[in-house]
């Protein structure tokens, strides 16, 4: 078969962090995809909208250049999902023929509002390899484990796919399929370019209210030296001197990432990196040893400085662990990029300044702050439905830094004003500037630093 997937364009309103700050990062899932396609012997097309900078307009032209498919995917997350329903018409216009599937967080929590519009044919529902394998060798849509159809107006839900047990068994994502070129980190997140990120692990044992866990409950971990495998196809085949891991807690196999380790020592690799973490699943040793390994930054999920809100949010975060990782990981000489996350269940004005003074105290290089979004899948989600606290169900509007809940604790202009000043009031104290102006060692540090500066306090 001819396959298309599609990842599409992002949109970042101009009053968002993330509008000046985003990354341009490969779409994984769909290159993974096209990688055990073409293991079968399938024809792949990637078009990645995003990176491109390609309107729905741009794309619709570009599509009539690229001949005829049988199955055409889209992804799509809950802020985009408005962009891939219109490409799904799209699509459908163009290639008659082909069966539109759709996947992503956003159609998995939410099938049948997805197949309510016409052009969409099929869903799949979370982890997709082995699902896109069957489709595409045309099993019988219902006999495939993961996915919802249509047949007429019914709306089928097969019972959920087996999740892929062993990781190492996927072949490595088709990057040829990709514009390598295209992709770089969010600004703060990488020392140098050209730089893209890497997947570890799938799952999460975390129970965050806020977090729709597609691939499980249960952390499943590729092996370290698979992992600095793949690094070095990156460095030795697109020159990527730096790699991102978005993995929601990179550290919590130490095992594997000692591995990683051992592996990028063993390669001999030039190879700077980042990643995220739980600030208990950290020590003295580990951080060293990643520090060692060429780490530069990592990145903790705090959230809140308030334990009624952090219970509420079912986020597992003590304070005082939190500021003992904090010191220890800059001791090993590691930037800490802290996380957190204004307007959860219980939120006040007070709250907020407390969040403000707790990230002060700790005092990491960077920090990323948040709109507690509650995206549809989600407990947050029921929760604040069930509440009558959702003002729109625009999903366009949820992007992190829009006030999606009106909390009977504290009004959403509060929050949208505290938001757009939190990072000023951070980033620009005396104290702060001095020491990271004490911390640059090159130009490239200089421009790093400016970039992030002017990024954040730019919203």
């Amino acid at each position: 078969m001819r396959v298309l997937f599609i990842n599409p364009p992002w949109i970042n309103r101009k009053d968002s962090v993330w509008h000046n700050i985003a990354s341009i990062m490969p779409p994984l899932g769909l290159a993974w995809m096209a990688a055990v396609l073409e293991r079968d012997g399938h024809e792949v097309c990637i078009v990645d909208a995003h990176a491109e900078r390609l309107t729905l307009d741009n794309l619709q032209a570009h599509l009539g250049e690229l001949g005829n498919f049988d199955l055409v995917g889209i992804t799509a997350t809950t802020a985009l999902i408005t962009n891939a329903i219109e490409i799904a018409k799209m699509t459908k216009t163009q290639f008659p023929q082909a069966m539109v599937i759709l996947g992503g967080v956003h159609p998995t929590v939410l099938p049948d509002e997805t197949l309510a519009e016409p052009a969409v044919d099929v869903v799949v529902r979370g982890e997709g390899e082995q699902t896109i394998c069957q489709i595409a060798a045309k099993e019988p849509l219902e006999k495939i484990g993961g996915i919802s159809f249509k047949v007429g107006q019914v709306v089928h839900h097969n019972p959920d796919q087996v999740l892929i047990k062993d990781l190492d068994s996927l072949p490595m994502p088709a990057y040829h399929l990709l514009p390598m070129n295209k992709y770089h980190p969010a600004v703060g997140a990488a020392k140098r370019r050209p730089a893209v990120s890497i997947l570890a692990t799938r799952g999460c044992p975390g129970r965050c209210t806020f977090c729709y866990r597609i691939f499980g409950k249960r952390l499943r971990v590729r092996s370290g030296r698979k992992v600095a495998k793949e690094a070095k196809f990156l460095q030795d085949n697109y020159g990527i001197k730096e790699i991102c891991f978005y993995d929601d807690t990179f550290t919590a196999n130490k095992k594997e990432v000692y591995a990683f380790c051992e592996a990028l020592d063993e390669f001999k690799m030039d190879l700077t990196w980042s990643c995220f973490s739980r600030t208990d699943t950290v020590n003295e040793e580990l951080l060293r040893r990643i520090k060692e390994a060429g780490c530069h930054q990592i990145m903790y999920g705090i959230e809140s400085a308030n334990a009624e809100i952090l219970r509420n949010i079912g986020k597992r975060v003590d304070l005082k662990k939190a500021e003992y990782a904090v010191r220890i990981s800059q001791e090993a000489g590691l930037d800490v990029r802290a996380a957190f996350m204004i307007g959860n269940p219980g939120e006040t004005e007070q709250t907020m300044e407390d969040m403000l003074a707790f990230a002060i105290k700790l005092n990491p290089e960077l920090i990323i702050l948040n709109i507690a979004t509650p995206f549809p899948g989600t407990e947050m989600f029921k929760w604040a439905d069930e509440k009558g606290y959702i003002v729109t169900k625009n999903w366009a509007e949820y992007d992190f830094a829009n006030s999606i809940m009106e909390l009977p604790t504290i009004s959403r202009e509060k929050l949208q004003k505290f938001y757009r000043k939190a990072y000023i009031r951070f980033f620009l104290r005396p104290s702060y500037i001095i020491n990271r102006i004490g911390k640059l060692r090159s130009l490239a540090d200089i421009a790093n630093a400016f970039r992030a500066l002017r990024a954040v306090i730019g919203i």
